[in-house]
């Protein structure tokens, strides 16, 4: 198994992303944060345990969904990010692992194997990561994870344009990308990074998030509930929906 190994400077964290949340996280940052508290409101997994994938210092988290645990296992590679982590939500449990889920395709089963009985949350990381993974990777992380109860939020794509809705919105499977967009981004060709994640990584809903004045995201949610033997699809409650 593959140990996680800590570095600043990784994709999903780093000492850019800590000033830009020192500078936007109060404004800018603030709708998106809101639409990410009531993803995880509406996530109610039965597991008492929690491992959190990515969570950096806990940007978009909030205390009333880590509270919910008793125990939160992080997998964060950025010791300064674990740091804050402690210091914003003091007195959590949090617990330090050190599985690498990306460092191969057997990485998302070492990930189900080490914590079986815990429920997963991938926090805005699989989709910076999906151009470093094997193709065959998102795949394998949907197999291992069968049993689990599991979320992610994640980046779908980027661009400089600012979004003209705010508010998360429900999609059906077989709506387009394009559809998607124009939903957010209505009237007129938008130039964008294409981070590769929609129709590989499951989504159910997505929101924009602006990150700086200059550089704005569209995220996917997707969470899954396990009961026993039993899977349980959480509806997205709050969220325009869209047939």
């Amino acid at each position: 198994m593959s140990r996680l190994r800590s570095h600043l400077w990784d994709a999903s964290g780093g000492l850019v992303y800590h000033w830009r949340a020192l500078r936007y996280r109060r404004v800018l940052w603030a709708p998106f944060v809101v639409q990410v508290a009531d993803w995880l409101a509406s996530w109610q997994p039965p597991q008492n345990e929690l491992v959190i994938v990515g969570p950096s210092a806990g940007y978009t988290l909030n205390g009333d969904f880590l509270a919910r645990f008793k125990q939160v296992t992080i997998l964060e590679p950025d010791p300064i990010a674990r740091s804050l982590l402690r210091r914003r939500f003091a007195g959590m449990p949090f617990v330090e692992g050190r599985v690498d889920c990306f460092s191969s395709l057997a990485g998302p089963q070492a990930l189900a194997d080490a914590y079986p009985q815990a429920a997963i949350l991938f926090s805005n990381v699989l989709g910076q990561k999906l151009a470093q993974l094997d193709p065959r990777w998102p795949a394998a992380l949907q197999t291992a994870l069968a049993g689990h109860s599991w979320a992610s939020y994640h980046d779908v794509i980027a661009t400089a344009q600012a979004p003209v809705q705010a508010q998360a919105r429900s999609f059906t499977t077989e709506t387009s990308l394009e559809e998607v967009l124009v939903s957010f981004w209505p009237g007129g060709e938008l130039v964008l990074h294409d981070h590769g994640s929609f129709g590989v990584l499951p989504a159910q809903a997505y929101a924009p998030w602006s990150i700086t004045p200059a550089q704005h995201h569209l995220l996917g949610w997707k969470s899954i509930i396990v009961l026993g033997s039993s899977m349980v699809m959480p509806g997205n409650s709050g969220m325009a929906g869209r047939s």
